[in-house]
């Protein structure tokens, strides 16, 4: 087992689940090699990761880009994380999960309240975190349904269209 000091423990052994997966995994942290040994192993694991290191370069980004999951600090230069998170939530609902050094109770539940879907510590282990965002992605899988089809109306959440009678309906 190799270890970064203070922030998270590596296992000795790539894991390999499910290859086939290949969700995309946004991580916001100003810690550049935490976030490159991130999307390694995220990478092992079938995802396809990219990081941002500055706050509001991530909320930017994010109204560009779309995600399976958004793993999130709080102590950002610029916009603060949980900042980042209020103003993500306002046009997306991409899962976020809170990764961080403030491991207060209190500072928990202010991530969970402000829309975080989950809130892990730091240090960390790398298979908790891995088996966090796939437990993520598999809820998220199973629910979202991008297009949906009634009748004669289809809605697509994806592209946010609306076709009637198989013409395109435009919404303010």
């Amino acid at each position: 087992v190799t270890s970064l000091p203070g922030l998270f423990t590596l296992p000795s052994a790539p894991y390999q689940r499910d290859r086939a997966m290949s969700a995309t995994v946004l991580i916001i942290d100003d810690d550049r090699e935490l976030c490159a040994l991130l999307c390694e192993f995220l990478l092992l694991e079938g995802f396809k990761p990219s990081a941002v290191h500055h706050g509001a370069e991530a909320v930017t980004h994010c109204r560009k880009h779309r995600y399976d999951v958004i793993v999130l600090d709080i102590m950002l230069p610029g916009l603060q994380g949980l900042e980042v998170l209020r103003q993500v939530r306002q046009f997306n609902t991409t899962p976020i999960l809170m990764l961080t050094a403030k491991g207060q109770e209190l500072d928990k539940v202010i991530g969970l309240e402000s829309g975080a879907d989950d809130y892990v510590t730091k240090p960390f282990g790398v298979r908790e975190l891995i088996a966090r965002i796939h437990a993520i992605v598999r809820r998220s899988k199973g629910h979202a349904q991008s297009v949906i089809n009634t009748g004669d109306l289809v809605v697509n959440l994806d592209t946010k269209t609306v076709e009637v009678g198989g013409q395109r309906v435009h919404l303010t």
